[in-house]
């Protein structure tokens, strides 16, 4: 049982920031900000580079390899991140506690991998506020404590995580090979849909079924939500999963009257996010379901394949994101979402296309399986470590 512990403050170096607005040259920068990070895999994904002039207020932690990202957003969602030498020198959103280990006194791993344990996670939760946008402070981070055993103990829980965690890694990066599966298929078979080389016919994703947008029931009316319909927001909309997942809230009877509705086999694409990367992600519905403000569903007519239709969304997603308005926050409204021209070939060779992604579906479950296995088995090793169990 690990018994010593102290705050995180005490235990880590302050971080320097700057103004890039403040400076008089114009040059480009890497920005990361809550949406650069993957939360399933923990691990920054996609930052952005943008110049100083165009600097969000946010932009202002430097930051360095070795340091521990911790979004002060929505805690328990959990997006941390281990920065690497990759992103050394980038410049993170103050959405961001940046922790940068006293590495006399704290393995920065170890940090990293304590700020993703159900007990950190937990405790964050309960001590965020704000009903709709739940968030906690640098001070609130920094004032918790870790469990601290001597830095050599510290390595070596940092050293059977690691492997533990590159298990789990090995199984996603057997998923991501899945899906590049799908997306070659996709491209051998029809082109890219932006330019398209074979000369398909097009058509406007409104001639290819019925565009509908979500809507957000009253919450000045409780009694519109409920245990009933999923009621689907951005976040069910994710990589790499095909379909949407489990939505956190649900809908009463009457708050689903009031509700926009997809029904089984619609198709879901975000045009409303935090930054222009999420627009375009789009998910296969496939049970009926309610969605926000955020999203529009297609519904396909019937000759066109949902498999299709969702696929060249997935391979052509900058289709969506090019309609996006100019700023940080990307919007898509429905007029030009549903002017968006898409490929339309003969529904049999759709068809076709179609029977491959259900076997490359099949395929992919199983993977899902294998992954499912070493999640289980990391997040078991992770609780032990911090309990003095390994």
């Amino acid at each position: 049982m690990i018994q010593r512990k102290e705050k995180i403050d005490t235990l880590t170096h302050k971080v320097n920031t700057w103004n890039p607005k403040k400076i008089k040259d114009i040059f480009e920068f890497k920005y990361i900000d809550i949406a650069s990070v993957d939360r399933d895999s923990k691990e920054i994904t996609d930052s952005q580079s943008i110049l100083t002039s165009d600097a969000p207020s946010r932009a202002r932690q430097l930051i360095q390899d070795g340091d521990v990202l911790v979004s002060t957003v929505r805690p328990n969602l959990n997006a941390v991140a281990y920065v690497t030498s990759q992103d050394e020198g980038a410049t993170a959103s103050t959405g961001f506690t940046v922790l940068r280990a006293d590495k006399k006194n704290l393995d920065p791993r170890y940090l990293y991998y304590w700020v993703r344990t159900p007990y950190f996670v937990d405790d964050m939760t309960r001590k965020s506020t704000g009903a709709n946008y739940p968030a906690v402070s640098d001070s609130i981070i920094k004032n918790s404590k870790i469990p601290l055993p001597p830095i050599a103990e510290q390595k070596r829980i940092a050293e059977i995580l690691d492997k533990a965690d590159a298990v789990r890694r090995k199984r996603q990066e057997a998923i991501r090979l899945t899906e590049e599966l799908l997306r070659s298929t996709f491209l051998e078979m029809f082109g890219d849909p932006v330019t398209n080389p074979k000369g398909w016919d097009v058509a406007q994703i409104r001639q290819l079924g019925k565009v509908i947008t979500g809507n957000t029931p009253p919450r000045s009316d409780p009694s519109n939500y409920g245990d009933g319909i999923e009621w689907i927001k951005s976040d069910n909309i994710t990589v790499p999963n095909h379909f949407l997942t489990e939505a956190s809230e649900r809908l009463s009877s009457q708050g689903k009257k009031i509700a926009r509705i997809a029904p089984k086999n619609s198709v879901l694409v975000t045009c409303i996010a935090g930054s222009k990367s999420s627009i375009g992600r789009a998910g296969i519905a496939d049970r009926e379901v309610a969605f926000n403000q955020q999203i529009n569903a297609i519904i396909p007519n019937p000759n066109v394949s949902y498999y299709f239709l969702y696929s060249q969304i997935l391979v052509a997603q900058n289709l969506v994101q090019q309609k996006s308005t100019n700023s940080m926050k990307g919007m898509v409204n429905k007029k030009k979402f549903s002017e968006i021209l898409l490929l339309n070939p003969p529904f049999e060779i759709q068809q076709k296309f179609s029977d491959i992604f259900i076997r490359i579906m099949s395929l992919t479950k199983k993977t899902n399986s294998n992954l499912t296995e070493s999640e289980n088995l990391f997040n078991s090793l992770l609780q032990r470590a911090f309990r003095g169990e390994l």
